[in-house]
């Protein structure tokens, strides 16, 4: 049963109010996919719950690549916990501090600490806040720097990265969308084509060392550096994160593990040509999930014999980061049926309908850039923006040949971008926490920073709109440079205008 009109989009404007509204994506999407259900076979409950259970949700948990795809992420969850409670990061991070002895090294350090904590968004913050609070206290470095120095290479280094939670999840949802199209292309390349159109997340990573670098603080966060400067530590916060600490613990904790994965990855991928010949997603898929089970076991195996934690210990938090995928593994499921009906719907078709009535085609990527914001500023959940646009973006681009890997990106940093302004983002408020800073000084602080870097991108979106190139970010990274300069020289010279005023009344 396939409609054309504007009624097929109902279950994705249901989708969107309640995620919105609750600000909660799994209730929007299980909302999405029931209103769906009642379209196609009438409103008779008790039917259409267990034909949505039936014909719909199974359906979705037996397709050989999505059972794939769970998995695999319940192997990455079960890793990642390891990680964060094994203690190595911190021991990792303090072998490297004695040599930090001024406010530069220092800033740089802990942006070099978030892109090799690479494994998990939520890993950053969980060691690397904790371990350089007390350093930039001692060098007279704010709080509020540190937090966004987290917040900066967290989410936006695990969005780029194809083989951890982030690139999995992402690719499942591009990958129920090409199957539809019948489009040839792998999920893998598309995530891969798609990396050099990741505008905000590259502009959020490398605007770190520009300020470190040159001294570039502008708006409230040049008057959080002032203050600590004097020894002011403002926006403290109670609430403060302590990491998983052990006497024993070694560095070797974080690259044993990672050095196992790399060694038995390409042990398993090599042979079949990876990375330069086209691998299965099933391979793929069961190489990685070997990777991360044989790291898992080499950090078990390392805790327990310098003492950290005994086998039992280690398993139960290794079952436990398991569990905590679960959510995850809903909402992907939710998304990937309300794809499904979509289809039967002809959602896809509709939107697509309406876009060559008219749409300009070069549009699109900024379009979704802005829709993507919105949606994640509001719920706080890139990971559920993802869900909701993925299935809207890539027909709509398919279908009125907009630059579809332009496209792609647009819709991973809208909602990342949408994200990085939120302060009810999980990710705001855990790098709030890991640096000891109060939520809101930090959301304030960091606010500058992410309009300036997300108005680069919606200009670098447009422009990829109309020249599909990689060269773009090259732009819009110089772009940046030279926003950021002009913006710290005005702030530099009202400061100096405000003093000189105080000086002439006093």
């Amino acid at each position: 049963m396939e409609q054309t009109d504007i009624s097929s989009l109902l279950p994705i404007i249901i989708t969107l109010v309640l995620s919105l509204s609750t600000r909660n994506v799994v209730i929007g999407l299980f909302a999405g996919v029931l209103t769906g259900v009642f379209m196609l076979n009438g409103l008779q409950p008790l039917d259409a719950f267990g034909i949505m259970v039936k014909d719909h949700l199974v359906p979705q948990l037996t397709d050989g690549y999505n059972a794939g795809v769970l998995v695999l992420l319940v192997f990455i969850g079960g890793f990642v916990a390891l990680m964060e409670q094994s203690g190595g990061g911190q021991a990792f991070a303090e072998k490297v501090t004695h040599w930090i002895s001024t406010k530069c090294k220092a800033q740089l350090s802990a942006w070099f600490g978030g892109i090799f904590i690479f494994f998990s968004d939520l890993g950053t913050p969980l060691i690397v806040g904790p371990v350089f609070r007390p350093l930039f206290e001692k060098l007279k470095l704010s709080r509020q720097k540190l937090a966004f120095i987290i917040d900066s290479t967290s989410s936006p280094v695990a969005i780029l990265i194809p083989f951890i939670g982030w690139g999995v999840y992402i690719m499942g949802l591009i990958q129920k969308e090409f199957t539809a199209l019948a489009l040839e292309t792998s999920d893998w390349q598309a995530f891969i084509n798609a990396i050099p159109f990741q505008f905000y997340a590259f502009l959020a990573i490398f605007i770190v060392p520009l300020v470190a670098i040159k001294k570039l603080d502008f708006g409230p966060m040049a008057e959080a550096e002032a203050q600590a400067q004097k020894g002011i530590f403002t926006g403290q916060s109670q609430d403060q994160l302590t990491a998983f600490t052990h006497k024993n613990a070694k560095p070797s904790f974080v690259w044993a593990p990672l050095l196992v994965m790399a060694v038995v990855l390409i042990s398993m991928l090599g042979p079949l040509g990876f990375p330069f010949e086209k691998v299965s997603g099933s391979a793929f898929r069961a190489a990685l999930s070997t990777s991360y089970l044989f790291a898992a076991m080499t950090l078990l195996i390392l805790m327990a014999v310098y003492g950290v934690r005994n086998l039992t210990d280690g398993i139960a938090v290794y079952l436990k980061g398991m569990g905590n995928m679960m959510q995850v593994a809903i909402i992907l499921v939710l998304a990937w049926t309300l794809s499904g009906i979509g289809k039967d719907l002809g959602t896809a078709a509709y939107i697509a309908e309406q876009a060559q009535g008219g749409f300009p085609s070069w549009l699109v990527p900024a379009v979704a850039f802005l829709l993507a914001a919105i949606i994640s500023f509001a719920t706080g959940s890139s990971w559920g923006t993802f869900a909701i646009m993925m299935p809207l973006v890539i027909p709509t681009a398919v279908a009125i040949d907009a630059p579809l890997y332009a496209s792609i990106g647009a819709v991973l940093s809208g909602g990342l971008f949408g994200d990085h302004c939120s302060p009810i983002s999980e990710t705001t408020i855990l790098s709030s926490t890991g640096a000891g800073c109060d939520q809101y000084e930090h959301f304030r602080t960091q606010l500058p920073y992410a309009l300036l870097n997300g108005g680069i991108a919606l200009i670098s979106f447009v422009v990829a709109g109309i020249f599909e190139t990689s060269l773009v970010l090259v732009g819009a990274l110089v772009l940046q440079v030279c926003a950021v300069y002009l913006l710290a020289q005005w702030h530099q010279h009202k400061q100096v205008a405000k003093e000189q005023g105080q000086l002439s009344q006093a």
